[in-house]
């Protein structure tokens, strides 16, 4: 079918909710995908992070395959093996969390981990206690609580009232923090590398005095992982990197390596705060996800995998320094999660001419490109995107 019947089709029935590129996808291999005409793109987006495994990867088709022989959902009123020993593989490899619970996405892992602490707090302290601070350029969902907990103003439009009890501070700024906080503040909830904004990691000195703060005040501390977690920064999370264990942790996007799945850890403090009838979700865990789950975790958890992982970011990100430009203003990120900070008035052009040469990049912020490439991507790929993409910067 011809790329211009696709976008005609479309225009006459679905929502204009995005701005899509003029590219429509028809199947991929690994780190490639290929369109409707048969061109090849090597994949530097993985859906924004969520095709971990890359496309088509032999182990997760032939068990979501076993899986749908079987059966897809259960509801969750009865027990299921899969959704078990997902959760017994997340946290055994948490480094000390305790219980998980599944969602459908990130925003929804996200809102349970806003009740978590509210419920928390509330329980143990009163009402009052309500107010959670998140990090100003932050993102952390869609839904009216979670577009609320995001601290960029133009997310803050059009869709009032929202959920109030949030409060932004600047990040890295350990004093402006500690200044916000006060008798009603329940949780900080924070994204250790700040993805949607431009790849910015934070400081390790400033997350290790959060982590203190919380303890010190009997705060929760809520670190969302949605876009960093699941290997995607060289641990299986990226609170592993900075040696911090939060009370919250919430995740989605690479857990399913494309199939529809979230949620969130809890840790000694947090585990016993929701009861029966507290929170719900009717697809979470269900079987066919929670075997996409239980997949990603067998290959992604394994030390050898993630030490390759972050050898490839090591040097995806040598070859992108080597790129004589003034168009190059940094280059950023931990493991496959790269930012490459270029004058915000030529990024367009840039994603455009990379996507025309057959490189899919995203962008982030108003100056970023950003790479968030399949796990699997492999040395070669790698060279050859970062040759093409030095080759437009560089032109």
């Amino acid at each position: 079918m011809e790329l211009n019947e696709i976008i005609s089709r479309e225009h006459e029935v679905v929502m204009p909710t995005y701005s899509r590129f003029n590219l429509a996808l028809d199947h991929g291999e690994g780190a490639l995908l290929y369109d409707v005409n048969g061109k090849e793109h090597i994949d530097l987006t993985s859906g924004i992070g969520v095709n971990s495994l890359g496309h088509n990867h032999p182990i997760l088709t032939k068990n979501l395959e076993n899986q749908i022989h079987k059966v897809l959902s259960t509801s969750n009123l009865y027990y299921t093996l899969p959704m078990i020993e997902a959760a017994e593989k997340v946290v055994a490899n948490s480094g000390g969390m305790q219980k998980m619970f599944f969602a459908n996405s990130g925003a929804e892992a996200n809102e349970g981990a806003i009740k978590v602490a509210r419920k928390y707090a509330a329980d143990k302290y009163g009402k009052d206690r309500y107010q959670i601070i998140t990090l100003t350029n932050s993102f952390h969902g869609r839904t009216i609580a979670t577009l609320e907990a995001t601290g960029q103003d133009h997310f803050h439009q059009n869709f009032f009232p929202f959920t109030n009890g949030f409060v932004y501070t600047p990040a890295n700024d350990i004093d402006a923090l500690k200044e916000a906080v006060n008798d009603q503040t329940a949780a900080i909830m924070v994204e250790l590398i700040q993805g949607e904004s431009g790849v910015r990691p934070l400081e390790a000195e400033f997350v290790k005095a959060i982590e203190e703060l919380c303890n010190e005040k009997d705060i929760l501390f809520i670190v969302d992982e949605v876009q960093t977690g699941i290997g995607r920064t060289g641990n299986l999370f990226c609170y592993q990197n900075y040696d911090i264990l939060p009370d919250i942790v919430t995740m989605a996007k690479g857990l399913g390596a494309g199939v529809p799945i979230g949620g969130f850890l809890t840790g000694e403090k947090t585990s016993g705060v929701l009861k029966p009838g507290d929170h719900g979700t009717t697809f979470g865990g269900n079987p066919l996800a929670a075997t996409a789950a239980n997949t990603v975790m067998d290959i992604v958890a394994d030390p050898e995998f993630l030490a390759e992982v972050n050898r490839k970011g090591k040097l995806f990100r040598e070859l992108l320094n080597e790129i004589d430009s003034e168009n190059v203003l940094d280059v950023r990120g931990q493991g496959l999660m790269i930012g490459i900070q270029v004058p915000a008035e030529k990024i367009a052009d840039l994603i455009q001419k990379c996507m025309d040469q057959g490189v899919l990049v995203l962008k982030a912020g108003k100056d970023t490109i950003r790479l968030l490439p399949p796990l699997v991507i492999s040395e070669d790929q790698i060279r050859q995107a970062a040759s093409i993409i030095k080759g437009v910067i560089e032109e």
